[in-house]
């Protein structure tokens, strides 16, 4: 029996995220024996980008090409997948927690009676029945839960696994689904996206500024650092708040959360709604003149001193060692 993974795409592209969402798949097949994986991808996407989901672990990708599914519409995603489902005849499905993700398999674990669990981190544990381990409270704490149905939905948190590269490439097969009139009730009428060479919520490196910027004038630092390094570019609460830069660079609880690979604060104190939307990254470095500022207690790195004499050396040594 197969593992389905319901993939996301933007602009054509499938989501790095989904891509982890295979590598777990992967992991779970060969731990259970379950066979192979199968992605479900929808909307109109190139057939060398599915292919390429193979390098992370799928075997097969079934393609629901139907034009009206690029929109994101959440009831036209969930009767696919659930097509899809029941089409592979698995018991479990896997995707990436998303703001898509989370709409779309609440949606499904009604529509399969499937049992559904969020955030999850890690491969689950077999030994007393089907126990999986998932980050509550903004990543403060983890809990155990186990699914008894025999369907089962796993929402992936970004970066809690690592993406395998190292598959062939997948079979692609057209995939004919069946949408009704009411899968369309809701309709999409606009949709405003952040700009910029890299999006912050799919972002695996993130360099953020804090008030210890001192002002909007000097973000150019920021940016040519972010820029070296290929990343994006964030911000703390206040300063969205004093219009320094635009709301969808703020990080933190009310604002984007994010998990990347690294994450760089800069000039930021570190307060606890901000630590919220970043405790899940991998490793936090911090540059900050002031020595007891709360975000050096949950650094992995931190650099005390002058921003504006620190990250131009900083960007300059990246620059050079490139």
């Amino acid at each position: 029996m197969s593992i389905l993974v319901y993939v996301e795409q933007a602009a054509g592209k499938i989501k790095k995220t989904s891509l982890e969402a295979v590598s777990y798949a992967f992991a779970l097949a060969q731990k259970t024996g379950e066979g192979s994986v199968v992605a479900i991808a929808l909307g109109t996407i190139d057939s060398q980008e599915l292919a390429a989901v193979g390098e992370s672990g799928a075997a097969k990708v079934l393609h629901a090409s139907d034009e009206r599914l690029n929109a994101g519409v959440i009831q036209a995603h969930a009767s696919a997948v659930a097509q899809a489902f029941q089409a592979v005849g698995t018991s479990t499905l896997i995707l990436a927690k998303s703001s898509l993700g989370d709409a779309v398999a609440a949606r499904l674990a009604i529509k399969l009676d499937a049992g559904l669990v969020s955030n999850v981190v890690e491969l689950p544990r077999l030994e007393s029945g089907f126990v999986v381990k998932r980050s509550i409270y903004t990543g403060k704490a983890f809990a155990d839960t186990t699914i008894t149905t025999s369907k089962k939905i796993l929402a992936i948190k970004k970066n809690a696994v690592d993406q395998k590269v190292d598959g062939a490439k997948a079979q692609v097969e057209e995939f004919a689904v069946v949408l009704a009139a009411a899968d369309f009730a809701s309709k999409i009428t606009a949709t405003e996206r952040a700009t910029g060479e890299v999006l912050l919520p799919e972002a695996d490196i993130v360099v953020s500024g804090g008030r210890g910027m001192k002002g909007p004038e000097n973000w150019g630092m920021i940016e040519d650092l972010a820029q070296t390094l290929g990343a994006a570019t964030g911000c703390s609460k206040p300063v969205s708040d004093i219009g320094w830069r635009p709301h969808h660079e703020h990080v933190g609880q009310t604002g984007v959360k994010v998990a990347p690979t690294l994450y760089i604060a800069v000039g930021i104190s570190g307060a606890i709604q901000h630590l919220a939307g970043v405790n899940s990254s991998k490793c936090i470095v911090v540059i900050n003149k002031d020595p007891e500022a709360p975000f050096f207690k949950a650094a992995d790195y931190g650099i005390v001193g002058d921003a504006f004499e620190i990250v131009p050396q900083l960007t300059a040594a990246l620059k050079a060692a490139q």
